[in-house]
């Protein structure tokens, strides 16, 4: 068959690597994919939002099969296009149409649903540039620190916490009033902060059956020691140690059953992926966010343990029997670290020259941010190259992983080399 991978980063990369291995995949394209994707299919120059380019290609090369990687399309109703189009109806789409994908779409969405379906996540208010008083008032009462997250998407950025009430009220007036993170925060989500450590579990759905995916721990500061300023994501590592089978179960039956039949009882149809971001809090599960996506870089660690047909997952999801199919896991522990480019969150550098690519030992190189010019690859990203391993223990995965990420070479290269010590 012949599928279409839509989204151009590491975690479009990873899903290109394991869906060209399919005797299944005849022909594979990403759209616009990388210097990296070109290795497993065709690179086609469309934005993810182009949504009539989309299908001018899908009915040009007789695409069967659409996987989209990132939430911009899906919120922006990317499946529900296809749904409309008489052309496009019959070929299935691998991401929820734009009501479901509201649950990363919209924080006050995804918070109303888990209290209606009584999933266990933190108290939480939503709050407009209307209710700014009231918002204020509750502030007070919440306790500290204060989590104030922008209601739509935001690039990753439309989440603070705060450490003290008058912070915290600062913060809320200038996202409500001065729209500081844009349309994003004309709603903001005041939410009690959780203690604990997080973790991303993923779940595979056709709408009524699921699989749960491995789960992994990814890292967000640009700094060792987690400090700095946030990011896209520093690298990941999977499984985590902490997600025996006692707290998987408690996440299967008060998280993922509740979350699927949800969706069902709401009349939301839903077929995808659904990144359940969750805080452990002494052996609890608590739900954080939902995205209607695969995280990045999670991804990158979560296919490499997958040994079965990804395709064949797919084909399960696009025809409503997930249940029939098999998922093996490796036992084995993938690890992920994540090189930026120099100056990365902030202002960072771009168009430099990769090297050293070739002299990666025992690790999978998963393009994010590259291109091609000519027969160089050149950095265009804040996140450029994902290096993942798989080996028998997490330190053998971390130090191969590092070890090769050192191997190559870019003008301002950095990356960490402490992913995975907090869990050893």
């Amino acid at each position: 068959m012949n599928i279409l991978i839509i989204g151009s980063g590491g975690r479009e990369s990873a899903f290109a690597w394991k869906l060209s291995q399919s005797p299944k995949c005849e022909n594979l394209f990403i759209a616009p994919g990388n210097a990296g994707t070109s290795q497993y299919g065709t690179n086609v120059d469309i934005k993810v939002t182009d949504f009539e380019g989309i299908k001018t290609l899908v009915l040009n090369k007789d695409i069967n099969l659409v996987l989209v990687g990132p939430e911009e399309p899906l919120v922006k109703g990317i499946h529900d296009f296809f749904l409309a189009d008489d052309l496009l109806k019959n070929i299935p789409v691998v991401g929820p149409q734009q009501e479901g994908a509201q649950l990363e779409g919209s924080k006050d969405f995804s918070k109303q649903f888990m209290v209606r379906n009584n999933i266990p996540a933190a108290a939480s208010k939503t709050f407009t540039k209307d209710t700014l008083q009231e918002g204020n008032q509750y502030l007070a009462t919440i306790g500290l620190p204060i989590v104030l997250k922008a209601d739509g998407l935001a690039a990753g950025k439309g989440v603070l916490i705060c450490l003290s009430v008058e912070e915290a009220q600062q913060e809320l007036k200038e996202m409500l009033t001065e729209a500081k993170f844009g349309d994003a925060s004309s709603r903001v989500v005041v939410e009690q902060f959780l203690q604990g450590i997080e973790l991303s579990v993923f779940v595979l759905s056709d709408g009524t059956n699921y699989k749960i995916l491995p789960e992994a721990k990814d890292y967000k500061r640009i700094g060792e020691g987690d400090t700095g300023l946030n990011t896209g994501g520093m690298g990941s590592v999977s499984p985590v140690p902490f997600a025996d089978a006692a707290f998987m179960k408690k996440v299967e039956e008060r998280v993922i059953i509740p979350t699927v039949e949800g969706l069902k009882k709401e009349n939301i149809p839903y077929k995808g992926f659904i990144f359940i971001g969750l805080m452990n809090s002494d052996g609890e599960p608590n739900v954080i966010e939902y995205n209607c996506r695969m995280g990045d870089p999670e991804t990158e660690s979560v296919m490499l343990r997958i040994e079965s047909d990804f395709v064949d997952l797919l084909q399960g999801v696009a025809e409503g029997n997930l249940n029939e199919k098999e998922l093996i896991i490796s036992p084995k522990t993938a690890a992920t670290v994540v090189m930026v480019a120099g100056g990365y969150p902030s202002e960072y550098l771009k168009h430099k020259t990769i090297t050293g690519i070739e002299n990666v030992r025992d690790s999978q190189v998963f393009h994010a941010g590259t291109y091609m010019d000519g027969e160089d690859v050149k950095t265009s990203g804040g996140r450029v190259l994902a290096v993942t391993s798989l080996q028998d223990n997490m330190f053998a995965a971390l130090q191969q992983a590092t070890a090769d990420a050192a191997r190559i070479y870019y003008d301002g290269m950095y990356f960490r080399k402490d992913i995975g010590f907090d869990l050893l």
